[in-house]
């Protein structure tokens, strides 16, 4: 009997390995829970190309937007686990759906074996060039006098920069009232024009109007300064020691389902670590106000498990709970 299993258990090894060593024997389809043209897309993008270089096979990128992203990672979680099926996703349907929904169709940690952490969007502080503030003492000495009658605007509730501006509106007993936009596309235009006079967004869509000067940014949210905002500081430096404020709240993390061979998982992660800080990547990371992180799935775990509680936290403030 022991021989058997001893037998059972080369053949699955052996299995693996063939798996790994076949992979990707078709196209790959990259599943991205959002719409084309926006930062999951873009990066999603930039990434497949990466792999269908090194891999020798088309990595195709298919979105499946809708309800949070929840949709998209489904489709993935219940896909045959081949490793031809991948989702590359951003924060919401990985870190914060089990908080702002009661039902979710999945579970992250049993329905997914993630890759990798790509990268993270650095969230920073922008305001028009109509508010008087040009750092964050003067911006909540100004945000105090304007109490109860001033707004911020975000791409949506439960989005980072809504999760983020919501807690520091509350935590600083601002008052002020919460304008939502389907993207970052209109916040900006509406921040440049003078009609949300603050919000949190993402270096890429804001640079134009940081580089017209209708807009500033008064702080990051990461534990460096951007190479892109080098004269920006940090919330920290700004003497925000707030966890919720420290870094950033949204990642791009690439996952196959589980039960997807770890040869697969393993052959996968060694290329995105290769891929996220080879200097070509940086450069186009840089662009978009991005980080490379490349961490493996170990790395994933403590960064979940860590930031877990503070997403927690920041949905309860915000009132971004979905029942």
């Amino acid at each position: 009997m022991r021989i058997k299993h001893l037998l059972a258990a080369a053949a699955l090894v052996g299995s693996s390995l063939a798996a790994g060593q076949d992979y990707p024997s078709r196209p790959v389809s990259l599943v991205v829970p959002a719409n084309a043209g926006g930062g999951t897309d873009i990066v999603a993008r930039v990434l497949a190309e990466e792999f269908s270089k090194r891999l020798n096979q088309s990595f195709v990128v298919e979105n499946k937007g809708g309800a949070s992203g929840m949709i998209g990672t489904q489709i993935v979680a219940r896909a045959k686990p081949d490793g031809h099926t991948l989702l590359f996703a951003y924060s919401a349907p990985i870190y914060y759906a089990r908080h702002m929904f009661a039902k979710v169709p999945y579970d992250v940690k049993r329905d997914l074996a993630v890759i990798s952490e790509v990268a993270a969007n650095n969230l920073i502080i922008v305001v028009n060039d109509k508010v008087p503030a040009k750092n964050m003492k003067e911006f909540i000495a100004w945000a105090e006098q304007g109490r109860g009658k001033l707004n911020y605007g975000s791409i949506g509730i439960g989005s980072a920069g809504h999760l983020v501006s919501a807690y520091l509106n509350e935590s600083r007993k601002l008052q002020m009232t919460h304008v939502t936009y389907k993207s970052e596309a209109p916040f900006g235009q509406d921040l440049a024009a003078g009609i949300v006079p603050w919000g949190v967004g993402t270096l890429a869509p804001m640079l134009p109007h940081l580089t017209s000067g209708k807009v500033r940014a008064l702080a990051v949210l990461a534990d460096e300064r951007l190479p892109g905002l080098p004269d920006v500081p940090t919330m920290k430096e700004e003497g925000f020691d707030d966890p919720e404020l420290q870094r950033s709240m949204t990642w791009f993390t690439l996952s196959a389902p589980a039960g997807t061979p770890q040869s697969i998982l393993d052959l996968l992660e060694k290329h995105v670590r290769e891929i996220a800080h080879s200097d070509a990547m940086k450069e186009r990371f840089d662009s978009l106000g991005l980080a490379p992180v490349g961490g493996g799935a170990e790395d994933f775990l403590r960064n979940y498990e860590a930031t877990d509680p503070i997403i927690e936290r920041l949905v309860e403030i915000s009132g971004a709970r979905n029942e």
